[in-house]
C-alpha cells in the first residue's frame, strides 16, 4: 500500500474490504446484566454506533472463549480523534460499529493455550491488558522485525466491522480478543495504573514520532525544539521529549490554558500565536523565546495546513521537522520548496501512528514520566460512564477539555 498517496479513510476501507461478517438483528437497549456464577454474566452491553452522532447501548450474549481467546472486562477507554471523526461523519463506512481502541481492562477468562502476551510476558486471570494491532493478513510479524511497518497495514479493535462476535471495540462492558490466526496482539500492563493504561495508545503515537525524529541525527539533549500545537498530542510530545532529557522546549499554541499546561509537561518557554500579526512577527516571537535562535528541530502537531506552512520559518538552516499532525486528510498546505525546504536543507520526516516496538517502549515512558512528576493523569480532563458515551463524544468534538475517557463503573 502506498502510504504517501492515500488518506486514512481509504486505508481503512482497503483494510476492511476483505473482512466480512453477518450481524444479527440489533438487540434492545440494555442496562448492565447481572453476573452469573463466577462473576461473568451471560450477556453484556456494547455501545453500538447505529447512525451518525448516535450510540445505543445494546446487549448481546458473550462469545464462548476458545482455546486461544481472551475475554476482558473493560475498565476504561480514551476517546480518540479517530473515534470523533467516525462519530461525526462515518467516513470509514463502518456503521453499525463498536468503536474504542484506546482501552484497557482485566482478563476474566482465557483459553488454555494463552500463556504469554505479545512481548512474551506471562499472563493470567486478573491481569490488566491493552490491545495493539491485529495482523490477520500478516501473521509472521513479531516484536523484533517491525521496525518499519506501522499500524497502517493492520486492523485494530475498535475499527472492526460489526459481526456475530459483537464485542469488537473497547466502548463496551467486555471485549473479546480473538486468538489463533486472527493475529491479535496484546500486552500485560498490570504494573500501570488505570489512567496510564488509558493513555498508552496516544503516548505510543508520540514515542514513535520522537523515534522518527531521531533518525535525522539532529535531535539531541541540548537541541532547541519547537512543538506547535498543545492539544493532547502536542502536550504528550513535550512530555516524551522532556522525559528523554531535552530541556529547551518552546510550545506554540493559541490557548493560554494549554500553554500553561505545556510548562507543566516540560516546556520551558511558550509562544501565544494570537499575540502576533503575520508569520514574520510570529517567527520573531519564537526566536525571542529561544534567546534569539531558531529551532534545531520542530514537531508539527496540529492538523491545520496553515500551521504546517508556517513551521518551516521557525527552523534553522540544516534543522529538522517531524510532521505528525495530519492523521487524517486535513487539506493541502502551501510552502515554497526553495525557501522553506531546499535552501534551508531541512530534514523532514513524517510520522503516522506507531508499531509494536513503540507500544512496548511506551510502558517505560509512562513509568518514567510519573517518576519525575509529570502530571500525565491530568491530561484526562473528563470521564464519562458508558451510559453517557454520546456526551463523551460531543465533549470531544466541542474541544472543551483535553483527553476524554469512558470509564466503566
Amino acid at each position: 500500500m502506498d502510504m504517501n498517496n492515500v488518506n486514512i479513510e481509504e486505508i481503512v476501507k482497503q483494510v476492511l474490504s476483505g473482512m466480512t461478517g453477518t450481524a444479527p438483528a440489533a438487540a434492545q437497549t440494555a442496562a448492565p446484566a447481572a453476573p452469573a456464577q463466577g462473576g461473568i454474566p451471560k450477556t453484556a452491553r456494547v455501545a453500538m454506533m447505529t447512525e451518525k452522532k448516535h450510540f445505543e447501548l445494546q446487549e448481546y450474549p458473550l462469545p464462548e472463549v476458545g482455546d486461544d481467546d481472551i475475554l476482558v472486562k473493560v475498565e476504561g477507554c480514551g476517546v480518540c480523534g479517530t473515534d470523533a471523526h467516525e462519530y461525526k461523519n462515518d467516513p470509514f463506512g463502518l456503521i453499525p460499529v463498536v468503536l474504542g481502541h484506546e482501552g484497557t481492562g482485566e482478563i476474566v477468562a482465557m483459553g488454555k493455550n494463552v500463556k504469554v502476551d505479545t512481548a512474551g510476558k506471562p499472563v493470567k486471570i486478573g491481569d490488566k491488558v491493552v490491545t495493539c494491532m491485529i495482523f490477520k493478513d500478516d501473521p509472521e510479524i513479531t516484536m523484533f522485525d517491525l521496525n518499519k511497518k506501522n499500524v497502517g497495514g493492520a486492523d485494530v479493535y475498535g475499527l472492526l466491522p460489526d459481526d456475530d462476535v459483537k464485542f469488537n471495540g473497547w466502548f463496551a462492558d467486555y471485549i473479546f480478543i480473538r486468538g489463533g490466526k486472527f493475529g491479535s496482539t496484546f500486552f500485560n500492563v498490570s504494573d500501570l495504573d488505570l489512567d496510564s493504561r488509558i493513555l498508552i495508545e496516544p503516548c505510543a503515537v508520540l514515542v514513535h514520532a520522537v523515534e522518527r525524529a531521531k533518525t535525522t541525527g539532529i535531535l539531541k539533549f541540548n537541541s532547541r525544539v519547537v512543538v506547535q500545537g498543545c492539544g493532547p498530542i502536542g502536550l504528550i510530545c513535550i512530555a516524551v521529549l522532556h522525559t528523554m532529557g531535552v530541556q529547551n522546549i518552546c510550545a506554540v499554541d493559541g490557548n493560554a490554558k494549554r500553554l500553561e499546561f505545556a510548562k507543566k509537561m516540560g516546556a520551558n518557554t511558550t509562544v501565544d500565536f494570537t499575540q502576533f500579526k503575520g508569520i514574520e512577527a510570529l517567527t520573531e516571537g519564537v526566536k525571542a523565546a529561544q534567546d534569539g535562535h531558531l529551532a534545531d528541530f520542530a514537531f508539527q502537531c496540529t492538523g491545520n495546513p496553515h500551521a504546517h506552512a508556517n513551521i518551516y520559518k521557525f527552523i534553522r538552516n540544516g534543522g529538522g521537522l517531524c510532521e505528525l499532525g495530519f492523521f487524517i486528510n486535513g487539506g493541502d498546505a502551501t510552502i515554497n520548496p526553495h525557501f522553506d525546504l531546499c535552501s534551508k536543507e531541512i530534514n523532514l520526516v513524517g510520522s503516522w501512528v506507531y508499531n509494536l516496538r513503540d507500544y512496548a517502549t511506551t510502558f517505560d515512558f509512562l513509568k518514567r514520566a510519573k517518576a519525575i512528576g509529570l502530571p500525565m493523569s491530568d491530561l484526562i480532563t473528563h470521564k464519562f460512564p458508558l451510559e453517557q458515551i454520546n456526551e463523551a463524544l460531543e465533549t470531544n468534538l466541542a474541544m472543551t477539555g483535553l483527553k476524554i475517557a469512558v470509564v466503566n463503573k
